[in-house]
């Protein structure tokens, strides 16, 4: 044993051992990336194959859903209704490009709810019309010359004319509300995504699973956006058919930074974490706006409500004591 560890503290000894670790270490460095293969190529090859596998199955989807879209319309009775659009010509007289991109912005797609929209404005004139006509000959007590009569007929097909007008608008507000308020935990979520290593299109796809519990409209665009970029030629037509769908400042920035980060190969991360707390600051700054104007807003309803009865409360035993004491 005390030979062995002579043998062993010699520093000839050691440095022989040294050099022959070394050269080992040198040897299994060199060859054993031989024997590994090429893993780049595999993954690249894994990563096409599930792009393809992930096209092939939006393009079934959009189809089952574009036939499901199909034969729903067979279904229902809209054949009457574009006859009429189409009759009336009224495409060209009351719709133009606004229109149809609020439809879309409201969350009504496709040409069956804008022949709807267009019957309703000039069916519903002639039913409040009518209603009107009816009211004021059986119903209202009291004489009506014919002047008073036409002109009551005309406001009451005003009101029917417009009706259809405030329900879009109503409609594509809540809708933009939706989306305004949850579009900053949205870019949150695309930051994390990203950061982590996903592409742009697995980033929607999983913030719109996360983000549906908060705006339903959000992840139905997203999804969408999904789609769209999964079969379209150019991924900038899908970015502006987002920006058109939602019809909103702050989607139209990060959709034009996406763009310039694909375009000149800027990093993605970086312009995600500045629009995300931008836009955070931005429904901060709604929230402050709302709140200050709470005040101003309370003044009338205090005055008309709360006033009366607290003059009741204190000039009302002064009152009676003075009535008592006559």
């Amino acid at each position: 044993m005390s030979a062995v560890m002579n043998f062993l503290v010699q520093p000839e000894n050691l440095m022989a051992a040294a050099i022959v670790v070394g050269i080992l270490a040198t040897v299994i460095t060199l060859v054993l990336p031989m024997f590994g293969g090429d893993k780049l190529n595999s993954r690249m090859k894994s990563v096409a194959l599930e792009r393809e596998q992930l096209r092939a199955r939006e393009r079934a989807r959009m189809a089952s859903e574009k036939g499901e879209r199909a034969r729903a319309v067979k279904r229902e009775p809209g054949a009457a209704v574009k006859s009429l659009v189409d009759k009336l010509n009224l495409r060209s007289a009351l719709a133009d490009e606004q229109t149809t991109d609020s439809l879309v912005q409201a969350g009504y797609r496709g040409q069956s709810p804008l022949f709807m929209f267009l019957a309703a404005r000039v069916i519903l004139p002639i039913v409040f019309a009518i209603l009107a006509l009816i009211y004021f000959l059986f119903v209202h007590e009291g004489e009506t010359s014919t002047f008073q009569l036409a002109l009551n007929c005309a406001i009451a097909a005003g009101v029917g004319f417009y009706i259809p007008v405030l329900i879009l608008k109503n409609r594509k507000g809540a809708r933009q509300l939706s989306i305004r308020q949850a579009w900053p935990d949205a870019l949150d979520l695309c930051l994390i995504c990203v950061e982590s290593g996903m592409s742009i299109e697995a980033a929607f796809r999983r913030v719109a699973s996360e983000i549906g519990a908060q705006s339903l409209p959000l992840a139905e665009e997203l999804m969408l956006t999904t789609a769209e970029l999964s079969y379209l030629t150019e991924r900038r037509m899908a970015y502006d058919n987002l920006t058109k769908r939602t019809g909103l400042d702050s989607v139209k920035d990060v959709v034009l930074s996406l763009t310039q980060a694909e375009k000149y190969g800027t990093p993605l991360s970086q312009a995600l974490r500045v629009l995300s707390r931008e836009n955070r600051d931005i429904r901060m700054n709604l929230a402050e706006r709302k709140a200050a104007a709470l005040g101003p807003k309370l003044t009338v309803p205090m005055m008309v409500c709360f006033l009366p009865i607290l003059f009741c409360v204190i000039l009302g035993p002064a009152i009676i004591g003075a009535l008592g004491s006559q």
